[in-house]
């Protein structure tokens, strides 16, 4: 059988090259690589999106559609961009989404690489939806904390280049206060929920690391199901996955000091799903890294499945 191909799309971008060093010491794959001078050269790119197996696009938007006319449909695409999220002709790239979705992502012709922020978001709610315990018409809350690196080499760069005043003075930003952040839609469609959310990220002045926080109320909008239940449900959904993990209801060790330390699982693919409260209040928690599995690594991870490869091989 001859050795997969794969053309990295934007390569000089964020996750582009976090993918392109996830993939490096791979010998199962070829990574096809152009010319930086021929970056934006139409006919290069298209030699090469066509003769890939897979193309991964991590580039803007209109950028990426215009990829996807380059590639005639005949190369498997996979998109990192906003532009396929809720495309029904495109196969949403979140292999813990259902039991279904790891086949469905393997036979695929388009998938779509899974917003960083709607991951934590869809894998904390669309499980309570689907036990009956949260109802699809609740309003829901979610806040979240990212580094700097969720947004684009320019704020990488921006933030890389602060001087102490400005790092003290810019440490975190609230931002999308308009609740207009081009995620909304992606995290309401596949958590299931009938209300749009309303989300709040903020970024700080750290690389990359992320929470995603969603705050419910036991009797008001859960039917009287307390935390330690939610915790249950959770943790028998996500039995067994290989990097989706419910961390015990009460292991203090996750703790450091009281604080949630958002940047302890950066560098890998995991994510962990952690509950907080009581009877009364509820504060459902994400932990990522937004580099791995909120970006780079999921896309390895829908690689692996789109080339019928395990899931798990470089990560």
């Amino acid at each position: 059988m001859a050795m997969a191909t794969v053309f990295i799309d934007g390569q000089a971008g964020t996750t582009g090259l976090e993918i392109a060093e996830r993939l490096s010491t791979r010998d199962d794959l070829h990574v096809l690589t152009i010319d930086p001078a021929q970056r934006k050269d139409l006919s290069a790119r298209q030699q090469l999106l066509q003769s890939a197996d897979v193309a991964i696009l991590c580039l803007p938007d209109e950028a990426a559609r215009e990829s996807v006319t380059l590639a005639a449909g005949q190369t498997r695409l996979l998109d990192a961009s906003t532009a396929h999220r809720v495309d029904p002709e495109w196969t949403y790239g979140l292999a813990e989404l259902n039991a279904d979705q790891p086949a469905k992502i393997t036979q695929a012709q388009y998938v779509s690489n899974p917003g960083c922020y709607p991951q934590g978001f869809i894998l904390l709610i669309r499980p309570l939806i689907e036990a009956g315990v949260l109802s699809v018409d609740v309003p829901l809350r979610c806040h979240a904390l990212s580094g700097y690196s969720g947004g684009g080499r320019q704020m990488v760069e921006t933030y890389q280049g602060f001087d102490a005043a400005q790092a003290e003075a810019l440490n975190t930003r609230d931002y999308a206060l308009h609740l207009n952040h081009k995620h909304v839609p992606e995290m309401q469609y596949y958590s299931g929920t009938r209300a749009r959310p309303l989300f709040n990220p903020m970024v700080a002045n750290y690389l990359k690391g992320m929470l995603v926080h969603v705050p419910l109320f036991c009797e008001q909008e859960l039917n009287g199901t307390s935390a330690r239940e939610l915790h249950a449900i959770l943790a028998e959904r996500y039995r067994g996955q290989d990097f989706v993990h419910v961390r015990p209801f009460e292991e203090q060790p996750t703790l450091d000091g009281g604080f949630l330390e958002p940047t302890s699982l950066n560098n890998t693919n995991d994510l962990e799903l952690l509950v907080f409260g009581n009877d009364e209040q509820v504060l459902l928690v994400a932990r990522y890294d937004n580099l791995g599995k909120g970006a780079s690594g999921a896309a390895v991870q829908n690689l692996n499945l789109m080339l019928n490869i395990d899931q798990t091989t470089g990560l």
